[in-house]
Parts: C-alpha cells; structure tokens; sequence
C-alpha cells in the first residue's frame, strides 16, 4: 500500500525589523566624565590618606608604640566608609554613579591607600618622612 503524502504547509516567516532605542550621546559622554572625576578625587583621597597612615606607623615605629597601625586602617576604613558623604560635601553626587563604578572607586581606594601607607613605612622612605 502506498503511503498517503502529508503536504507541507509553509507558514509565513515573521518579519522583525530592529528599531534601535534612542542613544543620547552627549549624556553618555557628560556621565562618563563625571564618574572619571569622582574617580580622580578618590585616588586623591587614598594618596592622603595614605601618607597620613604611613607617618602615623613611622610615629608608631620609632616611639614603640605597636597599635599604630591598627589606627591608621581604622582610619582608612573609616574613610572609605564615608566617602559618599565626603563626595556629597566636595559637591558630587554619588547617587549619579553606577553601583559597579562606586564599588571600583572603594576597591581602589582602600588599595591606593595601603599602598602608599606601606611605602611609606619601608626603610627606603622612612628617614625621609
């Protein structure tokens, strides 16, 4: 017996165009800006607050005092802990930044101030400070 043939029926493909949304450049490129000025003062808050922790561990050092160190990393915690009110205070606001970026700037920060705070405390620029 011979097999009855199904015919196939095609159905219509759908049509789909691609409609960009609406990209603001200008916005973007003023965003972008601001997050790299926030970024700028962040480095610079690590850079002092570095310096302030490493001469407090030299003070700490060459008195014999132990604890130092432990007050300057509170202070830089404490530090990183109120940098958006910091910001707020310098006139930016931080609720304008990614959450993604403000987790960068505390990263860096914290890093940028042990950084400093440790070269500082080293032999090479120690008699210097």
């Amino acid at each position: 017996m011979a097999k009855k043939r199904r015919l196939i029926i095609e159905e219509p493909e759908e049509n789909y165009e691609f409609s960009p949304t609406e990209f603001n450049e200008r916005e973007f490129i003023l965003k972008d800006i601001y997050g790299t000025k926030v970024c700028l003062v962040t480095l610079l808050m690590g850079l002092i607050v570095g310096i302030i922790g490493g001469v407090l561990c030299n003070i700490g050092f060459r008195n014999g005092i132990d604890y130092m160190w432990i007050i300057a990393t509170l202070i830089s915690f404490a530090v990183a802990g109120l940098m958006t009110r910091i910001l707020a205070l310098l006139g930016f606001r931080p609720d304008m930044i990614e959450t993604k970026s403000m987790i960068g700037n505390y990263l860096i920060y914290l890093a940028l101030a042990l950084g400093v705070c440790i070269i500082i405390s080293n032999p090479p620029l120690t008699p210097l400070v």
